[in-house]
């Protein structure tokens, strides 16, 4: 379900007429125009309403030749501005055009090229939004499934349904692996904003001098380094979803900033007194207990209140084990499309089914993806899998539980890599942080 919004478009002129004249004609169902007669007043309609296209006077009673023109191209993100002109200000046209004016267009004007013009600044402002959205983003595949059919997955189902058409804001919870970013991917699709991008960072990537500037953008000068002014992703989030992985990793410091933000959807770029109004869908998720974050004053506590006013938890494979090969059907009929599908052989099968999973989901995918290419005549057996999980078939009927196979399979491929814990994480498929807190667990057994 989309949701079509206008777009508001600006009008700046000190002749009532032109402003009466513009607001009449330029509008349509896909437009909304607003109008002001001076520098200072459009500027606080600057600061209120999220404008793409500005129609600008070059003359107004309040501002020097172009400084109007310079301020709002280095305050508004994504903003094309066309001039109008008297005949005599052919040469000043052309000076705004070199400071990024989009067009200009001489009095008296024709309406009809007026309104093709706006049209086409649209379509360009757009354009650039898209294509800085995608280098923003963390683009994945445009299908989205969440493959299973336990009572456990029904029931995400049913709440992503419900939540998905809400504003209100939704905290993931789960083990590394365990499909957070799928569940997020699916609200998003389900919402008014399924048309837009969704905008995704995982906040462990964040540098900690630099999180306020890449969520909020900054202004030139604001820090060192900041040679020229920069959007952050609320601004590339505007009508969209903003999706905020690993929340529990976002700086302390910048966490108060957030919960502002995530209440007023409104903020200001670092080194910038003017605020600026969002209409942004917030998800968030985790592999941390925030709760337990909070107890040791390492998370907002005001944050977590606020974030987790909807929550979703994820089951582990573990939890819902006869997926299992509907997950695994599902991996060997979309991996390596190049080449026909393979076939698991039942004792292989049996093999997975008795293995713990500690990687969840993602490790099931590295697995799959492993035995294709190790497969013979597209059939994977038991000498295709990883001795750690060819071997559990040995550990049935001998009283070991599960976690003492998740133990055992961790520190062995720990020495295995000589110790080395990122490799171990990578080749397991869960996070470095959940493979640390599973060796200090170890330990305290």
């Amino acid at each position: 379900m989309t949701e079509n919004r206008p777009y508001p478009v600006l009008v700046i002129d000190d002749e009532e007429t032109i402003r009466r004249l513009l607001t009449k004609e330029l509008a349509n169902e896909n437009r909304e125009i607003l109008a002001a007669a001076t520098a200072e007043e459009a500027m606080s309609l600057i600061h209120a309403h999220w404008f793409e296209v500005i129609i600008m006077d070059l003359l107004l009673p309040d501002v020097n030749d172009l400084d109007l023109l310079i301020k709002v191209k280095e305050t508004v993100p994504h903003v094309e501005i066309i001039m109008i002109t008297g005949h005599g200000d052919i040469e000043t046209a052309v000076d705004a055009m070199k400071l990024g004016a989009y067009d200009f267009i001489r009095k008296p004007f024709n309406l009809d090229r007026l309104d093709l013009m706006v049209d086409k600044a649209h379509q360009r402002v757009q354009l650039q939004r898209e294509n800085d959205i995608l280098r923003q983003s963390d683009v994945r595949e445009k299908e989205v499934k969440f493959i299973g059919n336990s009572e456990a997955v029904r029931d995400i189902k049913y709440l992503v349904n419900k939540v998905a058409p809400a504003k209100i804001p939704v905290l993931i919870t789960g083990d590394s692996g365990s499909g957070k970013d799928v569940v997020a991917r699916l609200i998003h699709e389900r919402s008014s904003c399924a048309d837009k991008t969704m905008i995704i960072k995982n906040c462990a990537t964040l540098q900690k001098e630099l999180a306020r500037s890449e969520l909020f953008g900054h202004t030139k000068g604001s820090f060192t380094g900041g040679t020229e002014n920069r959007d952050g992703l609320f601004s590339f989030a505007h009508n969209s979803t903003l999706f905020l992985d690993e929340i529990g990793d976002l700086p302390l410091d910048v966490q108060a900033s957030l919960l502002r933000a995530l209440e007023t959807q409104t903020y200001r770029r670092v080194g910038e007194k003017e605020e600026r109004h969002v209409n942004i869908r917030f998800l968030f998720a985790t592999n941390k207990n925030l709760a337990e974050e909070v107890a040791r004053r390492e998370f907002n506590e005001a944050l977590y209140h606020r974030i987790n006013a909807f929550h979703i938890q994820m089951p582990s494979i573990q939890e819902r084990k006869e997926d299992l090969p509907l997950l695994v059907d599902y991996f060997l009929t979309t991996l390596h499309t190049d080449k026909q599908p393979c076939r698991i052989v039942k004792s292989a099968m049996d093999c997975m089914m008795r293995y713990s999973w500690p990687g969840n989901v993602r490790e099931l995918r590295n697995v799959i993806e492993r035995s294709i290419i190790l497969s013979e005549n597209n059939i994977i057996t038991e000498r295709c899998l990883p001795k750690e999980i060819a071997s559990s078939s040995a550990l049935s009927d001998t009283g070991v539980t599960l976690e003492d196979v998740e133990k055992r399979h961790i520190l062995k491929m720990l020495d295995y890599y000589s110790g080395n814990r990122q490799k171990t994480a990578e080749v397991l498929g869960i996070g470095r942080k959940t493979l640390y807190r599973k060796l200090t667990k170890f330990s305290a057994d």
